[in-house]
């Protein structure tokens, strides 16, 4: 009886091995497939060239993607805590990987199966995952995709501080109308810079990353002030705004102002065209419209205004 017993032992014992050594495998052979991650180390996004009137005012921007890189401590504290509280509370805490976030949308996945319902399936994505996937993964919904996240986001999380991963977010992750990075989303959706959004704009901001198209503040503004203060709401609830914030941010109006691509006003195109041809034959197309160039120019919005109303009055009369 004791020798068949051992027996057992030992052939479960045998397939334990075996199972392990193959995972063990396996994954050894996902990580050689994974791509450098140190290389961000050196990012340098494509940045949008922008020129400016005499009087510092934005006249034209020209890019293919419309992006504007802000460094960490050059964004402001709202912004950072809203997009914490919205996409991952526990940055700080976790080593990339949320486990128990995993495990909740395991649950949440056998459960959708079981009952047969067609849904999406629910992920659990750290900021440090999104990064990865963003930077050197594709969103396909497959498993083995979802390994090599977590194995990026763990290599990740060993070559930079929390800080430079939560900056390259913050600066790649597309947010709807063409923007890429929350400081030309600030532009693109309201017309301002990072530090004059209010909370309520911030926290809609905040609300795109899942999808920046089903809550367009226009087409689709129910859902879009639901998100938003659900994102003031976390807020809240993990103590980066006050009660009486998070009232005043609810009851905020959501009022885009959506920025042009190219010349900002039928009144400087055509001098912002000929600025556009200029820079294009100095420097050529990638520096015009990946290098971040800005320009000085001496167009005065004033002046030009006055110009064209007293042209349209002359053919009035």
């Amino acid at each position: 009886m004791l020798r068949v017993l051992l027996y057992i032992l030992g052939g479960i014992a045998i397939v334990g091995l075996s199972i392990t050594a193959g995972v063990a495998l396996y994954l050894f052979k996902l990580s050689q497939d994974l791509p450098d991650e140190t290389r961000l180390a050196n990012y340098e996004p494509p940045i949008t060239t922008r020129v400016f009137g005499a009087d510092g005012s934005l006249i034209a921007e020209y890019a293919r993607e419309r992006r504007l890189f802000v460094p960490y401590e050059q964004i402001p504290r709202r912004v950072i805590d809203a997009y914490l509280a919205a996409e991952d509370k526990d940055f700080y805490t976790h080593p990339g990987v949320d486990w128990q976030g995993v495990a909740r949308a395991l649950y949440v996945n056998l459960q959708t199966y079981i009952d047969g319902a067609n849904k999406r399936p629910e992920g659990a994505s750290t900021i440090t995952q999104q990064v990865a996937k963003n930077f050197f993964l594709t969103s396909e919904l497959a498993y083995e995709r979802k390994i090599k996240e977590w194995m990026l986001a763990f290599r990740l999380e060993s070559a930079f501080d929390k800080d430079k991963i939560l900056e390259l977010y913050l600066n790649e992750i597309f947010l709807g109308q063409g923007s890429y990075g929350v400081a030309a989303a600030a532009y693109n959706y309201f017309d301002k810079s990072l530090d004059q959004l209010t909370v309520a704009e911030v926290a809609y901001l905040a609300a795109l990353p899942k999808a920046p198209s089903n809550y367009h503040p226009i087409r689709q503004r129910t859902a879009a002030l639901e998100r938003r203060n659900w994102v003031i709401e976390q807020m809240l609830r993990n103590d980066f705004i006050s009660q009486e914030t998070a009232d005043a941010a609810k009851s905020e109006a959501l009022v885009p102002k959506f920025r042009p691509v190219g010349a900002q006003s039928a009144d400087s195109q055509f001098f912002a065209e000929q600025i556009r041809r200029q820079l294009q034959q100095r420097y050529g197309l990638k520096a015009l419209y990946d290098g971040g160039l800005s320009v000085r120019s001496t167009f005065d919005p004033r002046m030009q205004n006055i110009g064209v109303r007293s042209l349209r009055t002359g053919l009035i009369a």
